[in-house]
């Protein structure tokens, strides 16, 4: 029986954890600037760049995730936390489309387009739109938060399990030694 997520679930686990800490820290950093500015746009650039690759690479792992069965949680874990971690993981899948999905129409609800890496630009399915572009950003800002925490659920969880239970479970997402 499986013990391990396999090297491409694994490459994808962690390819997006390191995008979206990232892209979280440049939207609070973007934001938080004053005015606009060349450095400013720059980031909001980056930010949505971000987004497309964390929704392109979500879908991926989502694709791989439906091929591929997860390794079976340790025996000793109660049902209360096999119940528990499967929610949580359902909602970071959620979240992975949701928070992309909810900047890009925020995105064009304010009337700019998102170009991917300044050269492919991505079908605009809504107009400019000054009722919906602030539902759109509070949408985006709250599942940001909701995702934010979710991670920090996920990372304690898998600490809880390392370092209290020791029963393994946080092996079986680490790259192989």
């Amino acid at each position: 029986m499986q013990q391990r997520y396999t090297n491409i679930a694994i490459l994808f686990h962690w390819l997006i954890a390191l995008m979206i800490i990232g892209s979280f820290i440049m939207g609070l950093v973007m934001t938080d600037m004053p005015g606009i500015s060349p450095t400013k746009l720059r980031y909001y650039s980056w930010h949505k760049w971000a987004g497309v690759t964390i929704l392109g690479l979500a879908a991926l792992r989502l694709l791989w995730r439906l091929g591929h069965a997860a390794p079976p949680y340790p025996a000793t874990m109660p049902g209360w936390q096999k119940t528990a971690a499967n929610a949580l993981h359902g909602a970071l899948y959620l979240l992975m489309f949701a928070v992309p999905l909810s900047g890009y129409f925020y995105t064009l609800a304010a009337g700019f387009p998102v170009v991917y890496f300044g050269v492919i630009e991505l079908p605009v399915l809504i107009g400019p739109d000054p009722v919906l572009k602030p539902v759109l950003k509070e949408v985006h800002f709250w599942l940001n938060m909701t995702l934010a925490g979710a991670v920090g659920a996920h990372v304690l969880a898998a600490l809880k399990h390392h370092f209290i239970d020791r029963d393994g479970v946080i092996k079986r997402m680490m790259p192989a030694a």
